[in-house]
């Protein structure tokens, strides 16, 4: 009888051959099934056995008292552990065709939205970029665009190429003369900074007596602290492949259905969720089911990594699937996909 309280050699191998099943067929996997498919030297009672004792501790369920076992979402972590540990990947992903597309992109959203699409293509599942929010970007150069007497364009660039933005209202009108001036002073004292770094120095600088008497670096404090007010939004995301979910044989099931598209539609579900991988040091993340914390995700995993700019994150990329999904070939199309793009973004 094995231990109910660890796993042994013997109960990890039915176990992953469980999982392998389960993830090719889609249906509950029954212990005559193994016996015949596997090469383990046992008999069907024997595995018969093992499995029960493997729902004791919390990794398989039985949906039907007639029917097999699936896995639990224990059984999907112990499965996924398992190939990160070992490294039993297929032969790496590379594609020129991915990257020739991607290096004729010179725009940095149509480049996101385009490997979300990529990533879709590539994994038969949901693939997923997000650009974070403001409040995580190094900035590179900041604009200010006369449009009006009494309101500013005002273009943030981004280290990693992202470009932003967005509309002021002036107390009073500024030439666009004086407006290239103020975002030359600007960029220069701002470059490098993160928006919250960029806020302390622009405290900093309204305390000093200088500012007082300079009327270009007055000037340029009061436009910037308009640009950089309320600029803590969500984040952009980009969603393709939603499709690819639906047509798994366990999305037949309405409520399932109802709750992808909910998670879908409510960008914030997902944001919040994507969010969380950002400043991972690990190459890819794998959240499976109720690890995801949130209710309309505990039927689907996550596969994601943070792709760089430099040394810095500048967002995540990942796959979205049922629990199912082949992780074996999954997990190398994140990797590859994130070293793609921050090469891209790196060598701009």
């Amino acid at each position: 009888m094995e231990s109910k309280m660890e796993l042994t050699p013997r109960s990890s191998s039915i176990l992953e051959a469980v999982v392998h099943d389960h993830i090719t067929t889609a249906e509950p996997v029954g212990s005559r099934t193994l016996a015949k498919k596997y090469k383990f030297g046992l008999s069907p009672a024997t595995i018969r056995n093992i499995m029960a004792d493997l729902e004791e501790m919390g990794y398989l369920s039985q949906p039907h008292t007639s029917a097999g076992r699936v896995p639990t979402d224990r059984a999907y972590r112990f499965y996924v552990d398992h190939l990160l540990e070992s490294h039993h990947f297929p032969t790496e992903v590379k594609n020129p065709n991915v990257e020739a597309i991607l290096q004729s992109i010179h725009e940095f959203n149509e480049l996101m939205e385009e490997t979300s699409a990529l990533l879709s293509q590539l994994s038969r599942q949901a693939g997923v970029v997000l650009i974070p929010n403001l409040r995580k970007t190094v900035f590179k150069q900041i604009e200010f665009i006369h449009l009006t007497s009494s309101r500013v364009l005002v273009i943030f660039v981004a280290e990693s190429g992202l470009v932003h933005q967005k509309t002021i209202e002036l107390d009073r009108p500024i030439s666009q003369n004086l407006l290239a001036k103020i975002s030359a002073l600007v960029t220069e004292e701002m470059a490098g900074l993160t928006l919250q770094q960029i806020r302390k120095k622009l405290v900093k600088m309204m305390e000093e007596e200088k500012t007082q008497f300079d009327e270009l670096l007055k000037q340029a404090v009061m436009l910037s602290q308009k640009a950089f007010e309320d600029e803590e939004g969500e984040g952009d995301l980009y969603v393709r492949g939603t499709l690819n979910i639906l047509n798994q044989p366990e999305f037949a099931n309405v409520e399932r259905m109802r709750a992808l598209f909910k998670a879908f539609e409510e960008k914030s579900i997902l944001i919040q969720i994507l969010d969380k991988c950002l400043d991972e040091a690990e190459n890819v993340k794998v959240t499976i089911g109720s690890e995801n914390q949130i209710e309309e995700m505990e039927d689907y995993s996550l596969v994601t990594s943070s792709y760089k700019c430099g040394n810095l994150s500048a967002g995540v990329l990942g796959i979205i699937g049922p629990k199912r999904m082949d992780y074996s070939r999954i997990i190398p199309i994140v990797y590859y996909m994130a070293r793609l793009i921050s090469n891209l973004l790196t060598n701009r």
